[in-house]
């Protein structure tokens, strides 16, 4: 019961298995149905005959009844007495008498209060549905069940019969039961080979499931992230499982191979503060007067702030949500840059409106827009500018400076972590490369986007929007 090929061939089979049983048990209701009325048919046709020949008799003379053999007729008065009885009927139940000898109808004498009346033409046969009851009646020695009619009658004499007439149920049990019998001897066959149709189109149709689950077992083993599931040419759910299978691979290895070459750029940036460092240390502790230490310092600034971002980016890559507090931009703008003060190379020239304000963490968007203007300021000739506006449902902030820009092939280049388009400046100057990339991922965390184009003064122009509280 672990395989799904056989746990589909036990669904199957069961559900066929019910549905079987139960139209096989509405076939046998509606054919023991159809002919029990076809009895009762029979078994009305036969009463209303006898019916219409004892209301053509006249008088108190005794009643006779002509029916075929294998209908039996029983004729009772008002008061449940025997009148008449077919040929070789010995033992009747079902009618409500069961005695099957005839009596002799009653006389005049017998019946004083009966009216006598010798017109023939009085006799009649009642209009009235005839009521039908199931009984057994014994005909020459054998026993059979049978369906009777009762049609109640007038006789010429004034006297009400009532006459039970009764065909046999022997051809409706007979076709009952062969129905039956056919049926429980044909649902294990049936069953058996739905249950074996089952397996086989399941295993067929599961194998390309099989293949995939096999190449994943072997891609798990030999860690080759460059490997692919194969893709079956149909057009079915295997088929589109097995492209999402290929299209997580292609995520799972384009992450792998940034995380490598996050480990490895992170690793170089690394290891040139910390060699300068050292170097440093160690001249200082050789020759204590050429001790840099402002030279040294920076270099523990740098690797600081480096080791923040790294550590930024792994909780951003963990999938860490920003808070949900509001946030008022141009607040956060004139904070940044009255810190700032005058340390920097150019003058920034704030536009802000007031009350733009977003949901999220203050700590990154303070980070974000201390990236942007690091940026700016590496890049500018002679000023940054930074603005903060509202455009619709949205608050974007907005951080232009007039250097040489960014060419329109490198755009979204500049946005990967460790990438820096100036290869021939320091890294001393130029920085690490991380703070535009931290400057995307917070953005995309807070529902936004970062995106660069062309300022005024023909420099770059960083532009960040956010949903707006």
């Amino acid at each position: 019961m672990r395989s799904v090929r056989a746990k589909a061939a036990l669904g199957a089979t069961a559900v066929v298995a019910v549905a079987l049983v139960v139209a096989g048990f509405s076939v046998l209701l509606v054919l023991r149905a159809y002919l029990t009325d076809q009895a009762e048919l029979q078994a009305e046709v036969t009463a209303r005959e006898v019916a219409s020949q004892i209301a053509r008799e006249a008088g108190d003379g005794p009643v006779s009844v002509t029916s075929p053999e294998d209908r039996p007729v029983q004729v009772v008065d008002e008061d449940g007495k025997t009148v008449a009885v077919s040929k070789d009927l010995e033992k009747i139940s079902g009618t409500g008498s069961t005695g099957v000898k005839p009596e002799p109808l009653p006389t005049g004498d017998d019946e004083p209060d009966r009216e006598k009346d010798d017109d023939p033409e009085r006799g009649q046969v009642s209009a009235k549905e005839p009521r039908f009851s199931r009984g057994e009646a014994t005909v020459d020695g054998e026993t059979a069940e049978y369906r009777f009619a009762a049609v109640e009658a007038t006789t010429g004499g004034g006297l009400t019969v009532t006459v039970y007439a009764g065909a046999p149920l022997a051809v409706e049990q007979h076709a009952v039961e062969s129905v039956r019998e056919a049926m429980l001897a044909g649902l294990p066959v049936l069953l058996v080979v739905v249950g074996g149709v089952t397996w086989l189109v399941t295993r067929r149709a599961l194998k390309p499931v099989e293949d995939i689950r096999a190449e994943m077992a072997e891609i798990t083993a030999s860690e080759d992230l460059s490997r692919r599931v194969p893709e079956p040419g149909t057009r079915d759910e295997v088929a589109r499982l097995a492209r999402t299978t290929n299209e997580t691979l292609a995520a799972l290895e384009a992450s792998v191979e940034r995380q490598r070459r996050f480990v490895a750029d992170a690793s170089h940036e690394l290891r040139s503060p910390i060699a300068s460092l050292r170097t440093q240390l160690e001249v200082g502790e050789a020759h204590p007067e050429l001790l840099d230490v402002p030279g040294a310092v920076a270099d523990t600034v740098r690797l600081q702030q480096l080791a923040a971002d790294l550590l930024l980016l792994a909780r951003l890559d963990a999938g860490e949500r920003p808070g949900r507090a509001v946030v008022d931009l141009s607040a956060l703008v004139r904070e940044q840059v009255s810190q700032r003060g005058g340390a920097g190379r150019v003058p920034v020239v704030v536009t802000a409106a007031d009350g733009v304000e977003v949901l999220g963490s203050a700590g990154q968007l303070d980070r974000v827009l201390g990236n942007l203007l690091d940026n700016a300021e590496r890049h500018a000739a002679g000023e940054v500018t930074v603005s903060v506006t509202r455009e619709g449902g949205a608050a974007v902030l907005a951080v232009g400076d007039d250097g040489s820009g960014v060419p329109d092939a490198e755009r979204e280049r500049i946005f990967e972590r460790f990438v820096r388009l100036d290869d021939a400046r320091s890294r001393d100057e130029g920085g690490a490369g991380l703070g535009l990339a931290i400057a995307r991922d917070v953005a995309e965390r807070h529902g936004g986007t970062l995106t660069v184009g062309e300022s005024r003064a023909g420099g770059a122009l960083f532009v960040l929007r956010l949903p707006a509280q």
